[in-house]
C-alpha cells in the first residue's frame, strides 16, 4: 500500500509500505477513503521530531470501508462504512466505563493516555490513517458506523474535529446568552464556535489569518484580528463584555502560538539536539509557547473557565498561578474521549447539516499530494482551513 511517512522536520513522504493484516481477534482492516490534516499533525511535521523514527505512518482523522475483520469483532463486517475515533479505546475498562475513553487503560501508553494513530512513540507509535489501508485495534468497540451515501466531508470529522469541539464547548461549561471567546479559528476552534452557537451562546473568535475570520464571520462569529496593528485584544474583550470578561475561553492554539519567542527559542534549540537527548530535555525542561494561554487567562472573567483544546507538551511550562488563583479561574483540558460524543453529535450529521461539515474542507487531495498539503497548511497558504486526504 502507499502511506504518508515522517522523514524529518518539514519532510514528510509517500512510500510503499506492506499491507497491514489482522493481528488480533479484535482488529479490523479498513480501505481509507478520506483522512483528515490535522493542527496536531503539524506538532510533528515542526516539533515532536525526537518522538519519530523515519518512516512511520501519520494521520489520525480516517474514514473508509470495513475490509476484514478480526473474530472479536462481532458488530462489524466487510462492507460497512466507518469513521475512526483517533484515540484508541476498549470500552470495558474502569476510564472508558466513566467516559474518559482518552485514558483507557487497555490501550495508555507508559504514564501518557490511551494510544493514537499515527503520534509518535508517547502514544504508542501506532501506524496512522494517512494511507490506502489502515489496521484498526480494539474495532470491537471504536469505529462508528455511519451510513452509506453522503459524501465523506458529512461524518468523517466525527474522527477528531467534531468531539474534540464538542468535548471544548462542554468543559467551557457556556449556556445560552454566555459570552465564549475562541482563541484561534483553525478546524477546532472554527468547529467549536458552531457548536456553542447551536445553543445561544455568543462566540468571539481571535485569529491572525484573513481566510480563517472571514470564515468565522460568515457564521455570525464576532471576529478581532490579531495582526491589527491598532488592536489590544484585551481592551477589546472588554469593551465588547462590558469591562467583565468572557463567561469561558477555549484555546485552540496549544504549543506553537505565535507571539512566545522564548518557547519557540526553545523549541528550536531541541531540534537542533539528537533524537534521543532531545526527548529527554523536552520531558524534563520542555516549555511551550504560552501566548494564547496566558492570553486566555486575562480575557476570562472571574470565576470563569478556561478549555484547553491546544495541544501542549511542555514539563516546565511557568504559568501565572497568582493571578489565575486570585480570578478564581477554573482550568479543563484534555485529549477528547470521541466515543463519549460521537452518539450525541451523530444526529446533527444524518438529520440535515446544521454545522455547515459539508463544505467545512477547503481543500481535497489525493495520497500523492500529501506532502505539498503539508506544506501549504504549515503556511496558512491558499486559504488552507481544513484538508481532506482522499486515496
Amino acid at each position: 500500500m502507499r502511506a504518508l511517512t515522517w522523514h524529518g522536520k518539514r519532510d514528510v513522504r509517500v512510500d510503499t509500505h506492506p499491507d497491514p493484516g489482522i493481528e488480533q481477534p479484535t482488529d479490523a482492516i479498513i480501505r481509507v477513503t478520506s483522512s483528515g490534516i490535522c493542527g496536531s499533525d503539524l506538532h510533528l511535521y515542526e516539533v515532536l521530531g525526537p518522538y519519530l523514527d523515519a518512516g512511520d505512518i501519520l494521520g489520525h482523522e480516517p474514514m473508509g470501508i470495513v475490509e476484514e475483520v478480526g473474530s472479536g469483532v462481532r458488530d462489524l463486517a466487510p462492507g460497512d462504512r466507518v469513521v475512526v475515533p483517533f484515540n484508541i479505546s476498549c470500552g470495558h475498562c474502569d476510564p472508558c466505563s466513566t467516559g474518559l475513553q482518552s485514558q483507557c487503560d487497555t490501550t495508555r501508553v507508559d504514564g501518557q493516555g490511551a494510544a493514537l494513530f499515527g503520534y509518535t512513540k508517547l502514544y504508542g507509535q501506532v501506524p496512522g490513517g494517512q494511507a490506502e489501508l489502515l489496521r484498526v485495534p480494539q474495532a470491537q468497540y471504536g469505529p462508528i458506523k455511519v451510513p452509506h451515501g453522503p459524501p465523506d466531508d458529512r461524518f468523517v470529522y466525527l474522527s477528531d474535529v467534531l468531539p474534540t469541539a464538542w468535548q471544548g464547548v462542554r468543559y467551557a461549561d457556556v449556556h445560552e446568552g454566555d459570552t465564549l471567546v475562541v482563541l484561534g479559528l483553525g478546524p477546532i476552534g472554527d468547529m467549536a464556535c458552531r457548536v456553542a452557537q447551536l445553543e445561544g451562546t455568543r462566540c468571539i473568535g481571535i485569529d491572525l489569518v484573513p481566510e480563517r475570520l472571514a470564515r468565522a464571520r460568515s457564521r455570525g462569529v464576532e471576529t478581532i484580528d490579531l495582526a491589527d496593528d491598532g488592536i489590544d485584544v484585551v481592551d477589546a474583550v472588554m469593551q465588547l463584555t462590558g469591562g467583565r470578561g468572557a463567561d469561558a475561553v477555549i484555546d485552540a492554539v496549544g504549543m506553537e502560538a505565535h507571539g512566545a519567542p522564548v518557547g519557540k527559542l526553545a523549541q528550536t534549540l531541541a531540534g537542533l539536539l539528537p533524537d534521543t537527548l532531545a526527548a529527554k530535555l523536552q520531558e524534563s525542561a520542555g516549555i511551550d509557547r504560552l501566548s494564547a494561554l496566558h492570553l486566555a487567562v486575562e480575557l476570562v472573567r472571574r470565576g470563569g473557565t478556561i478549555s484547553l483544546l491546544g495541544v501542549y507538551g511542555g514539563n516546565a511550562d511557568p504559568m501565572p498561578m497568582m493571578t489565575m488563583f486570585d480570578k478564581q479561574v477554573q482550568l479543563r483540558m484534555g485529549q477528547a474521549n470521541v466515543r463519549r460524543w460521537t452518539d450525541d453529535i451523530l444526529p446533527l450529521l444524518t438529520e440535515g447539516d446544521r454545522l455547515g461539515v459539508d463544505d467545512f474542507a477547503t481543500h481535497r487531495v489525493t495520497l500523492e499530494d500529501a506532502p505539498d498539503a503539508y506544506d501549504m497548511f504549515q503556511e496558512k497558504a491558499d486559504g488552507a482551513v481544513k484538508v481532506l486526504i482522499q486515496p
